[in-house]
């Protein structure tokens, strides 16, 4: 009786096809095509994974909610798979090697970091997929090849910000730098901050480093000699974690100097993790969720009521990054690599953390904020323009 049923089913089949194959062919009439993430969902930067993979998301469910794209005459909507690179290079490398060679996604959106960047960009490159970083500030990256694109600015950009903000509204002639060297954002933003703060006349009194903050837990030693050096002005381009480490314990020294930083700093840990010690504490940044624009307040309002949290720069990073990506999409109407890549270099996207127009090396212009630790709460200071 068994073998009756499969044979009938397997003819069944035949008939089936048969009469959807003969004369008019069943069309296609939608397509779903995967999108990937890489971001730190664990590890030392882990809020900005979880941000990133919000703001990512969000874009998304809007892209898909808004009709998605048409590739060939089909509707096509799009499947964001996001990967824990966990704040490791080889762990980003296999990341991308996931999701282009199994996931077969038609772009990447990240890493978040930039050595892990490093890592994935090469790999990105040479399968021809748009990679566009939301948090990567490391000079070098898009030169890895011209699929590389990010969402935020640059080093050299943000740590001379902060050395003019310093020099120029802070009114302070010394400065101290700590900094991890096992890092490129940390000793990138560490050169440019010190490299500008010179060029205006300033004096950079202590250089100091350590070696990958996600294991450092006593700076005291580095700190001493700041100390010594008696600057007017701590600047720490590390992580949040960290930074809130340093700054307890340089408190608890007696290093009550002014401090600031960059981009790192952007995390509810900041000031979960250092308390008072972080109070007065200002840094560059690529977003304010208090910009009264109204595509700034609706992006605010929504994310809010989603995620139960504001928004942070990374998940507004993310949210435009994988907003101009789909935009660069829908334009090419195109599932190639190429194509993507050619519309996105012409993209005039304008998103929630600025107008995106690339230059050569597929960098953004675009401008940064100055943002302040006040009564526990980040407040918005200035914005200052390219």
């Amino acid at each position: 009786m068994m073998k009756r049923t499969i044979v009938f089913l397997l003819v069944l089949t035949v008939l089936v096809a048969g009469i959807t194959g003969c004369g008019t062919a069943t069309k296609v009439t939608d397509q779903v095509v995967n999108l990937g993430g890489i971001q730190p969902m664990t590890g030392g930067a882990a809020t900005f994974g979880a941000s990133g993979k919000n703001g990512a998301t969000m874009a998304v469910e809007e892209f898909n909610a808004a009709g998605g794209a048409t590739v060939d005459g089909v509707k096509t909507t799009v499947n964001y798979i996001n990967e824990d690179d966990t704040g490791s290079p080889e762990v980003g490398a296999s990341a991308a090697h996931k999701l282009i060679e199994q996931d077969k996604v038609i772009g990447i959106v990240g890493p978040l970091m930039s050595k892990v960047s490093f890592a994935v960009a090469p790999i990105a490159q040479a399968a021809g997929i748009p990679m566009i970083s939301h948090g990567s500030t490391a000079t070098q990256v898009t030169l890895i090849g011209d699929y590389i694109f990010r969402a935020c600015f640059i080093d050299p950009f943000q740590g001379t910000v902060m050395a003019n903000y310093v020099w120029n509204t802070l009114k302070l002639k010394t400065a101290a730098v700590l900094y991890d060297n096992g890092n490129d954002y940390n000793k990138g933003l560490a050169e440019y901050f010190k490299a500008g703060f010179e060029k205006n006349g300033g004096k950079v009194v202590a250089f100091e480093a350590f070696t990958d903050e996600d294991k450092t837990v006593d700076y005291k030693a580095q700190l001493t000699n700041i100390k010594a050096a008696n600057p007017d002005f701590l600047y720490l381009p590390n992580y949040y974690a960290s930074v809130a480490l340093q700054l307890k314990q340089a408190r608890e020294m007696g290093l009550n100097v002014p401090a600031g930083g960059g981009d790192g700093w952007d995390s509810p840990d900041l000031v979960k993790i250092g308390g008072a010690a972080v109070e007065g504490g200002v840094f560059s940044n690529h977003f304010s969720k208090d910009d009264l624009s109204p595509k700034v307040q609706t992006f605010v309002k929504t994310y809010t009521a989603k995620y139960g949290a504001a928004p942070d720069a990374l998940a507004a990073l993310a949210y435009d990054a994988a907003g101009l990506f789909l935009d660069a999409f829908k334009t090419a109407g195109s599932i190639k690599g190429s194509d993507i890549r050619d519309a996105m270099k012409n993209t005039t996207f304008v998103g929630v953390a600025g107008a995106y127009k690339f230059d050569e090396n597929r960098d953004p212009i675009k401008a940064a904020v100055i943002l302040q630790i006040k009564n526990g709460q980040q407040t918005y200071v200035t914005t200052v323009n390219p």
